[in-house]
């Protein structure tokens, strides 16, 4: 099965931030030509067992999984009436459930928060797991996203670019979902000049920045290099962490693209911090790609 067969997946609870992944999902499907996977993971068989049966001869909250997977189906035809959904519902913990769908999936989409979450300032646990440890792009909605998934010239996305140059996934998938929206793509590299590299001599005083400048610049162009001609790219190299740079180019996307490296044998949460904070902090959706190590 081909990257373009595989289905994306959407990870739904029936909150309005789930509703928000299957509306943007949908949209994404349609450009993509790509059918949509709607997942709902819970362990209600582990606590609720046959004993809460009801008169349907279900445990509750099976009944209301139902209900969840085949309200957003029905949202789903409703917005992209050419788009196929399926269905499945999982006894199984949400996070370790969607990582794993995510194996056969196109890429994984899911809200910023679920039922649990009080506010959408920050991401929710499974959300955050879900993105640490997926083998596939992650794309989390924040909460201030409008649930489009625009085409035309108007849009953009951007991407940040690191290390791994030509060979970087993330910039791969945001040149991909740039041609696919025919979008503007914003390429941009962050730099800084150490602190120790500063002098007060005035003829000197711009040389070190100069440099990294420079060297971000190098990076830059060497990654883009191989760009397609058919996507329009706007490079840029901007002093800052990375993670304040690209909070701030969230304000005028429709997507943020970031890269996570995976190193296998690892344990615990692999995104790195850049990745982490821009989860939490950025005004539109993020997708998180993984980099190999």
């Amino acid at each position: 099965m081909t990257m373009t067969e595989l289905p994306l997946v959407v990870g739904v609870d029936g909150s309005e931030s789930s509703l928000r992944a299957v509306d943007w999902a949908a949209d994404e499907a349609a450009l993509r030509g790509a059918t949509l996977r709607l997942v709902y993971a819970s362990l209600w068989e582990r606590y609720e067992g046959a004993a809460l049966a009801g008169d349907l001869g279900k445990p509750s909250e099976q009944v209301m999984a139902e209900d969840i997977v085949r309200a957003a189906a029905q949202r789903a035809r409703l917005r992209q009436p050419g788009v196929k959904a399926a269905t499945d519902i999982l006894p199984e913990e949400p996070g370790y459930a969607l990582v794993r769908e995510g194996r056969n999936a196109s890429a994984l989409v899911l809200g910023s928060r679920g039922r649990s979450g009080f506010a959408e300032l920050l991401l929710g646990s499974v959300s955050l797991t879900v993105a640490a440890h997926a083998d596939c792009p992650v794309i989390v909605l924040r909460g201030s996203h409008d649930n489009q998934v625009r085409s035309g010239p108007s849009g953009r996305v951007v991407v940040g670019v690191g290390e791994q140059g030509t060979d970087s996934a993330a910039l791969r998938f945001a040149v991909q979902e740039a041609r696919i929206r025919g979008a503007t793509l914003d390429a941009v590299r962050a730099w800084r000049c150490p602190a120790h590299e500063t002098t007060d001599h005035l003829l000197l005083a711009g040389e070190p920045a100069r440099l990294h400048e420079q060297h971000a610049a190098e990076i830059l162009e060497q990654a883009l290099k191989d760009a397609p001609t058919d996507v329009e790219l706007r490079r840029s190299t901007v002093e800052g962490p990375a993670r304040r740079v690209l909070l701030a180019a969230s304000h005028e996307a429709d997507l943020l693209v970031v890269g996570a490296r995976r190193n296998p044998g690892q344990l615990g949460l692999q995104m790195g911090r850049v990745a982490h904070v821009v989860l939490h902090h950025a005004d539109c959706a993020v997708a998180v790609v993984p980099e190999r190590a």
